[in-house]
């Protein structure tokens, strides 16, 4: 018993100083953070986020369904990705001294799913390469808003149209739903 009780307390104080003991060794130098992306690489990296979902949706969604409407006064499935895609051409074309717009493109001359999904791909990748040839320098560049009349800076127009590429990503997120279909980054990761 009294052998037992004397390993028990060298145990216990074998335990005491362990904490100590590390607790001395040099602490391991942190990693520091990485530097954060410039303005307008931040910018780049979300709007070619949000085409990159549009575009995997375009390209994904059945084309015997591009036509479906979950309500008979909505917009149908094309429709919505020729609303969101047209509608950089908003923000576009006005910071390229170009008229906007005047409507949504319609679906009749967008008649087949490839004429969609290269239109939104167009429309992505044309405001991609406008982000790049503003740079940090041109993010506060002014041009003329067709919807206030009024002067915007470029990285508002641009940070604008990612948020509403963004809602109709969410509608048409619904659309997959409502089909009883799974949108493409609902599915598990392979």
């Amino acid at each position: 018993m009294k052998t037992l009780f004397r390993n028990l307390a060298l145990i216990l104080a074998a335990a005491l100083c362990i904490p100590t003991l590390s607790a001395q060794a040099p602490p391991a130098q942190p990693t520091p953070p990485k530097a954060p992306a410039s303005p307008s690489q931040t910018l780049l990296d979300n709007w070619n986020e949000i085409g990159r979902k549009l575009i995997a949706m375009a390209e994904d969604f059945p084309e015997d369904k591009y036509d479906f409407k979950p309500n008979p006064v909505q917009r149908s499935f094309a429709e919505q990705l020729l609303h969101a895609a047209g509608g950089n051409y908003f923000f576009i074309n006005p910071v390229k001294g170009l008229k906007p717009p005047s409507n949504d493109p319609k679906r009749a001359d967008y008649a087949t799913k490839a004429q969609v999904v290269a239109f939104v791909k167009k429309s992505f990748a044309d405001g991609a390469e406008l982000i790049k040839s503003k740079g940090d320098a041109g993010m506060n560049d002014l041009f003329v808003d067709p919807f206030g009349n009024q002067q915007s800076r470029f990285n508002e127009g641009a940070w604008t149209l990612i948020e509403h590429s963004g809602e109709h990503y969410g509608q048409l997120v619904v659309y997959y739903r409502v089909a009883g279909l799974v949108p493409p980054e609902s599915r598990p990761k392979k």
